[in-house]
């Protein structure tokens, strides 16, 4: 005879979804985080392509201005609220509160990754028409940066996993031949490294991952300008007596601005056949 009354065990812990929560981009812009009113400039000084000049005949220096370019970044600010019924937080399964309060940093994170990307993608400089990654066009990105002199910068790409997938079939990305970095083990599973004199991140988020319309750069870290009052990212979670419900809120104030164009080169990825 078997048994037929069966007891159902529910995990309190809870097992957060598969979802991009963490900012990725904001470590590789020029960011700003003391922020007084409703904007952030930022100034992008350089001598203009001037040239050493001598002496004139009447014995002065010929004299020049700097060349000197503000930009403002405009803030606005950016919430998430998730919000539940007190007898749905009795009723449910998991932490309801620290759920609400986990995922809505994760909202307000892949914010602040949107509005930059947004911002790289007003660059003008390509690769060309979108094309599978070759050696051939990440060379050709990163001369069109060191021929603006943004090599000298600290540079980054950002690109998708798509991308990634199809470094690891270089020779040179992957063999002992020419790089220290050992793909295949423990570094494989790293979001950020660096290779070829660049730093890269693979981030999901990018628009377009695994489509042929994605979305990748190679960029100078002073291309982009980022404001955010880090310091007052605010976290909270409350309980509302009148309507017997809980909520969190994360909010923030912040913006992005493309300082100087000639630091950005897209990267157009087909990665349909890829992913």
């Amino acid at each position: 005879m078997s048994d037929t009354a069966f007891q159902t065990k529910f995990r309190q812990e809870f097992i957060m979804g598969f979802e991009g929560g963490v900012s990725l981009a904001r470590r590789t812009v020029t960011t700003e985080t003391e922020i007084h009113g409703n904007q952030a400039t930022f100034l992008v000084a350089d001598s203009g392509g001037a040239e050493a000049v001598t002496r004139g005949v009447n014995g002065d220096i010929p004299t020049r201005p700097d060349n000197l370019n503000q930009f403002t970044a405009t803030l606005h600010e950016w919430h998430d609220v998730p919000e539940r019924t007190r007898f749905n937080i009795y009723a449910s399964q998991g932490d309801g509160r620290r759920i609400m309060q986990q995922t809505s940093m994760k909202v307000i994170n892949r914010k602040i990754d949107s509005d930059i990307h947004t911002e790289l993608e007003t660059g003008t400089n390509t690769w060309g028409a979108a094309a599978v990654a070759t050696l051939t066009l990440i060379r050709l990105a990163k001369t069109k940066l060191g021929n603006a002199f943004a090599l000298d910068d600290e540079p980054f790409a950002l690109i998708t996993p798509a991308f990634h997938g199809v470094l690891m079939t270089f020779n040179e990305f992957t063999s002992s031949d020419y790089v220290n970095l050992k793909p295949f083990e423990g570094a494989s599973k790293s979001q950020a490294f660096n290779w070829y004199g660049v730093n890269w991140i693979v981030d999901a988020k990018l628009s377009g991952a695994g489509t042929d319309s994605a979305k990748c750069y190679m960029f100078a870290k002073s291309a982009i300008g980022h404001a955010c009052d880090v310091e007052n990212i605010s976290t909270h979670v409350g309980y509302d007596e009148k309507n017997d419900k809980s909520w969190a809120r994360c909010s923030t104030f912040m913006g992005s601005k493309r300082l100087q164009n000639s630091g950005i080169i897209k990267m157009p990825h087909l990665e349909a056949a890829l992913s």
